[in-house]
């Protein structure tokens, strides 16, 4: 297949900074489209995977799956879109279509597993997908989400991976009025958790350990914040229908599942990169579930971004240029930030 060289952002080891690199994109095909990428958010998956604390990173690796950016080409087959439309790329570049998570809509529970973004096996060119850390890219049609007009660029992209693995969870344990509904920890995910929670007609409560963000979780929309680390304001929380779990790191849970509500859930949608321990009490008393969710479907996202622009709601960001990117990861892995870094890729191309 022909290719073509663009710009991106890399790391070649787990202990090298992101530097520029030259990649290869597909051509366009019958049903892609290519996407001049505008801003890309720097999620706390891209830092693990150029960290490769998970284990399974490839490098070259070319982070981000958070990508805002605007149409320069379609295929001829393609009808959804047109040159010049706003549009987003997630997570899912592709999927089986065949199975029947794919059928009903959760490409993100492909049974014969999705394509990643990023560091997935590229079934055109044979190698590692490449992310949107990088000038453009080249997408199936199917992929590509609609970014709606009223929508901020910058603050649009986090929505494309943080936003939907909120919203997904949320949605389908229907917090929603009557419902008391908690979010553990206040970042990338959880900030956006409490905006869509609160837009759901939930009680929204704030669980942190940073005394520094109890007032900024009332500017973001929860009726109370608690500190976690204090024992006094814990043992006065009890009967939450739902517990959305977002920190990335090994933390103790079973406090949290301590004030579930009979039938209650506490859903994790961090990615922790050390094992959790659940005490059996914990859940068995009260019949209450620790539960997991991942990102969402097409459909689903495409739903979460429609969502957003209804309520007039914006992931709160810090936008930087190519050349700040290794500054925005250190301080991430600090959790300096409020409350998400997003990329400017104007600046690759200068």
């Amino acid at each position: 297949m022909d290719t073509k060289k663009i710009k991106a952002l890399g790391a070649k080891t787990a202990d090298s900074p992101l530097d520029t690199l030259v990649i290869e994109r597909r051509v366009l095909g019958v049903n892609d489209v290519e996407i001049d990428i505008l801003y890309c958010g720097i999620c706390h998956s891209d830092l693990h995977a150029v960290k490769n604390d998970w284990g399974n990173t490839n490098y070259p690796v070319v982070p981000g799956h958070e990508i805002v950016g605007r149409i320069k080409d379609v295929g001829k087959n393609v009808t959804k879109f047109k040159v010049g439309d706003l549009t987003g790329v997630g997570c899912i570049v592709d999927s089986c279509r065949n199975c029947d998570s794919c059928s009903h809509g959760f490409e993100q529970f492909c049974e014969n597993g999705f394509t990643l973004v990023f560091d997935g096996p590229d079934k055109h060119l044979a190698g590692r997908t490449y992310g949107g850390f990088s000038e453009s890219i080249v997408m199936d049609s199917n992929y590509v989400l609609k970014i709606p007009e009223s929508l901020d660029l910058a603050s649009a992209a986090p929505l494309l991976c943080g936003g939907i693995t909120v919203y997904s969870p949320l949605k389908h344990w229907k917090a929603g009025p009557g419902k008391k509904v908690g979010i553990i920890g206040i970042g990338g995910l959880g900030h956006l958790a409490i905006k869509i929670a609160r837009a759901m007609g939930a009680h929204v409560t704030v669980f942190t350990r940073s005394e520094d963000k109890l007032q900024d979780a009332k500017r973001l929309g929860a009726h109370d914040a608690v500190l976690s680390n204090d024992p006094e304001q814990m043992r006065k929380q009890s009967k939450y229908d739902l517990l959305i779990d977002t920190v990335s790191a090994k933390h103790e849970v079973n406090m949290f599942l301590d004030i579930l509500n009979i039938d209650g859930s506490l859903v994790l949608v961090g990615l922790p990169n050390e094992p959790l321990e659940i005490g059996a009490f914990n859940v068995v008393n009260g019949r209450k579930s620790f539960s997991g969710s991942n990102i969402g479907g097409i459909a689903e996202t495409q739903e979460m971004l429609d969502f957003f622009a209804e309520h007039k709601l914006a992931a709160d960001v810090e936008v930087i240029k190519v050349d700040q990117v290794n500054e925005a990861l250190d301080r991430l892995e600090r959790g300096d930030v409020k409350y998400r870094f997003v990329i400017d890729m104007a600046s690759l191309k200068n």
